[in-house]
């Protein structure tokens, strides 16, 4: 009872709603923050992981990178960036990217190479491409897969973006910080019930693209 008092409490009172630290402009920044990590990751991770699975090769490498990955300590790396190369926005993205790459680069590989190669051998025998072959006939059929890796990209960063707070940025995590160090736990119960949302959201965001991307034959399929 006392958290639903304590979230209740933080979502009416108005003081929550306006000014630089209000719930609009926490929002719009923690936004950005996981915008900007999941295009790195993924400008890094979907052309890595599509031409790897187009011809077959560096899965057990990509295995190997994605493992080493994901045993990192998101927090503990961005103490180590902070003390090398000082605060700012360079220690808050190499994390979430660092975080964000190895869901997408695997799951971008497993999908292509799951591709059924009945359709990619007619398609190589008939003189297309390989760029064509990858696009066209490749793509479109591994796509629901891929965007399910993106989406497990975006969830990780949206809840892991809150280290913004720590080296002085803002975001969501702003709430959850400074009601710690204030001991104010409405504000840290109603910080981690916006990023909780903010996930959600994300999850319906994809279902939503999966909808309009992914052709019907393809969903069927799957």
């Amino acid at each position: 009872m006392n958290v639903l008092h304590f979230i209740t409490s933080f979502f009416t009172d108005g003081a929550h709603w306006s000014g630089y630290d209000g719930i609009p402009t926490r929002l719009l920044e923690h936004l950005q923050y996981s915008l900007e990590a999941l295009g790195l990751a993924a400008l890094i991770g979907l052309p890595v992981g599509l031409v790897t699975g187009h011809y077959g090769k560096g899965g057990n490498t990509l295995t190997l990178i994605a493992t080493a990955a994901r045993a990192l300590p998101t927090f503990g790396l961005l103490v180590l960036i902070v003390i090398i190369a000082g605060f700012g926005m360079l220690p808050v993205m190499i994390p979430l990217v660092v975080l964000a790459v190895p869901p997408i680069l695997v799951t971008t590989y497993e999908a292509v190479r799951s591709v059924d190669r009945s359709p990619v051998d007619a398609a190589r025998g008939i003189g297309m491409s390989e760029t064509r072959i990858l696009l066209q006939a490749e793509l479109p059929v591994a796509l629901p897969l891929i965007l399910g890796g993106l989406r497990s990209a975006a969830i990780q960063i949206v809840s892991t973006a809150t280290i913004a707070a720590y080296v002085g940025l803002g975001g969501l995590g702003r709430y959850i910080v400074d009601g710690l160090y204030q001991h104010d736990y409405e504000k840290v119960v109603g910080g981690a019930t916006l990023v909780a949302a903010m996930a959600l959201t994300t999850l319906g965001i994809f279902w939503a693209l999966g909808r309009v991307a992914v052709s019907p034959g393809v969903r069927r399929a799957g």
